[in-house]
C-alpha cells in the first residue's frame, strides 16, 4: 500500500477546478455517443474494460491534468448512476470527532465493476482526491477491508468543501487490521473527496 501525504496548498487549484471538470465532462459523448445525465462526479481510468467517455482533454479536464491524469478512455459516473448502484451502510468511528457516524454508498468494488473491473481482478487501484492526496490499495484489501465509496454520512449527501462529493472508506472499528489502532491513525488509505479512481495491472 503507497500513500502520498496529504498537501492541503494544492487544495485551492484542485477545489476550483471541480465544478469546471465535472460540468464539462458530463457533456462529452462517450464513444457509444449517450452523454451522462448531470455532471461527473467520478471518473475511473487504467486497466477498465467498459469505458464510457473518450481521452483526457487538457483544455477541459483542467483538475486533472493539474494532477497529472492521463488517459485515453475512462468510466464517467454522475450520482444517479452511483445512487443506481445496491448501497452499504456502515457506522465507524470518525478521527474528526471520535464519534460514530453513519455513512452509505456501494462498495468500491461495485462501482469498479461498473467499469468492467471483476471483483478478485490482481490490479491496484490508485484513488484520487480533490486536493491530490491519494493512496494505492491493492483489489485483495479493497475487498477484505469491503471499502465503499460512501455518498452519504448521517443521511445526508456528502457536499464538496465537506467529506464529498465521495469518501473511499471502510468500518474501521470492526478491522483487525485497524480496530486497535488510535483513531486518528485508522484512515491513511481512505482518501475524502473522491473524484478519480486508477486502475492498475499488479
Amino acid at each position: 500500500m503507497m500513500m502520498n501525504k496529504r498537501n492541503f496548498v494544492t487544495a485551492g487549484v484542485g477545489l476550483a477546478g471541480l465544478w469546471t471538470s465535472a460540468t464539462s465532462s458530463h457533456a462529452a459523448p462517450s464513444p457509444a455517443g449517450k452523454a451522462l445525465g448531470g455532471p461527473v462526479l467520478l471518473t475511473i481510468s487504467g486497466a477498465i474494460a467498459k469505458p464510457n467517455r473518450g481521452a483526457l482533454d487538457t483544455t477541459i479536464d483542467q483538475m486533472m491534468g493539474k494532477h497529472g491524469i492521463q488517459f485515453d478512455n475512462a468510466h464517467a459516473l454522475d450520482a444517479a448512476a452511483l445512487a443506481r448502484m445496491a448501497a452499504v451502510t456502515i457506522k465507524p468511528t470518525l478521527e474528526y470527532d471520535s464519534k460514530p457516524h453513519t455513512l452509505k454508498g456501494p462498495l468500491l468494488t461495485t462501482v469498479l465493476a461498473a467499469a468492467g473491473v471483476a471483483a478478485g481482478s490482481p490490479v491496484q487501484v490508485l484513488l484520487r482526491a480533490v486536493d491530490g492526496y491519494n493512496v494505492t490499495v491493492s483489489m485483495a484489501d479493497v475487498q477484505a477491508w469491503r471499502m465503499i465509496v460512501a455518498t452519504h454520512i448521517d443521511g445526508q449527501p456528502m457536499a464538496l468543501g465537506g467529506l464529498g462529493p465521495q469518501w473511499a472508506v471502510y468500518d474501521a472499528d470492526v478491522l483487525p487490521a485497524f480496530k486497535d489502532k488510535p483513531v486518528k491513525e485508522r484512515f491513511g488509505p481512505c482518501p475524502w473527496g473522491l473524484y478519480h479512481i486508477e486502475v492498475k495491472k499488479a
